[in-house]
């Protein structure tokens, strides 16, 4: 029995799911399941505590505290994270929300948001459509309808080329090579390299590598290492240059954005 008096419903034995959002605290998986799966409904994953990495064919989804996933149904993903990130997951009808769909995306999850999601998990499986439970849940997904989107994709290329580069990058932000330095490293012209990269990511070599850079000091900002040697380590000349940065594309400042809590 769950503890709010009703069957525990195993995620991996239904067929269809009991009401358009499912989310059952005792019975569903919530910990990073690392191996390629998919979903006939859609999955949102909500990061309470720690960074979540969901990867797809578009790319790596970051998810750090007070954010979550939207993970589109039938879309073929991999999810991992710290040991002691905090996950909780709701499994949602395709056509319970307005999103385009086999598109995914991250979402901030404000105060109320993130209340919401927790008070759902307490509900029974078979919630009254018709009664306050069934409220309760329209106003979740109001909410998440209008929740706005991070800019937490980081778009991975095809181009086996390319690959090489990203992935260095990935493992090293502070590699201060161009695109020119690249491009004589791979023996092609620099202006064929520029084009491939935005025909494959749909972002120039330069602000890809300044979104590596930034998605890259979210784990680390996370730990409450100093904002100055993420900085550093993230290729940054000064802390005055990555707060720019990060303030730009995050909309406030490094020291402010994981220490938000509901």
């Amino acid at each position: 029995m769950s503890p709010n008096g009703h069957h525990e419903t195993r995620l991996d034995a239904l067929r269809r799911l009991p009401r358009p959002v499912f989310g059952q605290a005792g019975s569903l998986p919530n910990i990073a399941l690392g191996y390629r799966h998919q979903h006939p409904w859609g999955q949102l994953s909500h990061a309470g505590e720690g960074v979540l990495r969901v990867r797809t064919a578009e790319g790596l989804y970051l998810v750090p505290p007070q954010h979550a996933v939207w993970i589109a149904a039938r879309v073929p993903h991999q999810v991992s994270c710290d040991a002691d990130t905090r996950i909780r997951s709701l499994y949602i009808e395709p056509d319970a929300l307005p999103w385009p769909a086999g598109q995914c995306r991250v979402i901030a999850v404000d105060n109320l948001l993130g209340e919401l999601i927790q008070t759902f998990a307490g509900l029974p499986v078979e919630y009254d459509r018709e009664g306050a439970d069934g409220r309760l849940v329209q106003v979740l997904l109001d909410r998440l309808a209008c929740a706005r989107e991070a800019p937490l994709l980081l778009p991975l290329p095809h181009d086996r080329q390319l690959r090489r580069i990203c992935d260095r990058l990935q493992t090293a932000p502070d590699d201060e090579r161009s695109l020119a330095d690249w491009a004589r490293h791979l023996g092609l012209a620099e202006k064929t390299l520029s084009r491939r990269f935005v025909r494959e990511t749909g972002l120039t070599f330069r602000l890809w590598r300044q979104r590596v850079r930034l998605l890259s000091a979210l784990p680390a900002l996370r730990r409450g290492e100093r904002v100055t040697d993420i900085a550093l380590a993230c290729g940054y000349a000064s802390l005055s240059a990555f707060s720019a940065a990060f303030g730009e594309h995050f909309g406030q400042p490094p020291g402010k954005f994981l220490r938000q809590r509901p």
